[in-house]
């Protein structure tokens, strides 16, 4: 019989940290994307985008439900025999470390881009790097605390901004709502869908930590509203101060606080934009690495997954520095591979593997 975990976090704060997860990489890239294809509707792609986050949160805690105190990468091997089940957890690190490595590429790429553009890609990500293998070193615990601390203060950063944007915004840019109809709304929701609203599907690696197993949909479905939210405003206010220029911007709404401010007192507002990005990058980079590091340690049986920090760093390292040559590389890829590649892992293998089991639960009832 497994051994639960020792560490634990609450409800509280793996609802935080579902949240930071995914508005830390959303918040200033999507809004350009979303704009692309739904153009003055984005902000309505949003509520259907929320659908899929429904889905993963309610396939995730079903799963968890079914086998309590195993990660996904467990029972994976439960559902599917050893042989499929090592294949899986395969797939789920050569995933993760292409995700560790593109977004520390994409976190190089906007502090060079911003503040830093002599400074080598080497110095950034090694930074970001090895401050986030500290936390995930630290455990699970750790990173649940720290991030119950730096949530608020990201809450507390944005706010303002939202206020200052309002006296910017020309709501005649939201019109005519629905003008070209549905199909332009769905297809700006498919880029935060597939690829952000079901990151949520951390749950399968979170869920055994959590010290209060009733409180597993609670927390995600209020992480999932706190997500939807922030997304849905930072859109509409993309739009209504930038109008049609928004989905031609690679960080629209880093343009809308830049462009924001008040003359004298609030200037140069892009420094809160870079404290959030900052945070929020640090802690998913570190969730990131937890992941990473306990897979590797449940697919080759290593018992102390923390001793596969080192190794899996200095490849990390490695794969941001070669894994885009270039911005533009980068932007394709979020365009048109990464919301593939999510959608796989994301989403279809955990239905796959809940619809495997519920078939093989009614043909075998007596199956633990």
């Amino acid at each position: 019989m497994k051994i639960p975990p020792i560490e634990k976090i609450s409800g509280t704060q793996l609802g935080l940290i579902l949240f930071t997860f995914v508005v830390s990489t959303i918040n200033l890239t999507v809004p350009g994307e979303m704009v692309m294809y739904a153009k003055h509707d984005a902000w309505l792609s949003v509520l259907p985008a929320a659908l899929l986050g429904l889905l993963t949160v309610w396939v995730m805690t079903t799963l968890s439900r079914r086998y309590p105190g195993l990660t996904i990468v467990e029972y994976g091997s439960k559902i599917l025999g050893k042989w499929f089940g090592t294949l899986l957890g395969l797939n789920f690190i050569y995933y993760w470390y292409v995700s560790i490595s593109t977004i520390t590429f994409q976190h190089t790429a906007f502090i060079s881009t911003l503040l830093l553009p002599n400074s080598p890609s080497i110095v950034g990500c090694t930074t970001l790097l090895v401050l986030c293998a500290m936390t995930a070193t630290a455990g699970i615990e750790v990173i649940g605390r720290c991030n119950q601390f730096l949530t608020p203060l990201l809450i507390v950063a944005i706010l303002p901004i939202f206020m200052l944007t309002i006296k910017d915004a020309n709501p005649a840019f939201l019109q005519p709502v629905l003008g070209d109809g549905l199909k332009p709304v769905l297809k700006g929701a498919y880029m935060p869908a597939s690829a952000y609203m079901n990151q949520l599907y951390i749950l399968g690696w979170l869920l055994p930590y959590l010290n209060h197993q009733k409180e597993d949909r609670k927390a995600s479905l209020f992480a999932l509203a706190g997500i939807t939210g922030t997304v849905f405003f930072i859109v509409m206010l993309s739009i209504m101060v930038l109008g049609p220029l928004t989905g031609k911007l690679t960080y629209s709404f880093l343009s809308v606080i830049q462009y924001v401010g008040v003359e004298g007192s609030f200037e140069r507002l892009e420094a809160i934009a870079v404290s959030i990005w900052v945070m929020g990058y640090f802690v998913k980079v570190s969730i990131a690495l937890f992941i990473l590091c306990l897979t590797v340690g449940q697919v080759f049986g290593i018992q102390n997954h923390r001793d596969l920090m080192v190794p899996v760093i200095l490849l990390t390292v490695v794969g941001s520095i070669w894994i885009f040559k270039n911005g533009s590389e980068l932007l394709d890829y979020l365009v048109f591979t990464f919301p593939l590649l999510a959608l796989l892992n994301q989403t279809f293998i955990p239905i796959l593997l809940l619809v495997i089991d519920t078939v093989r639960r009614r043909f075998t009832p007596s199956r633990t």
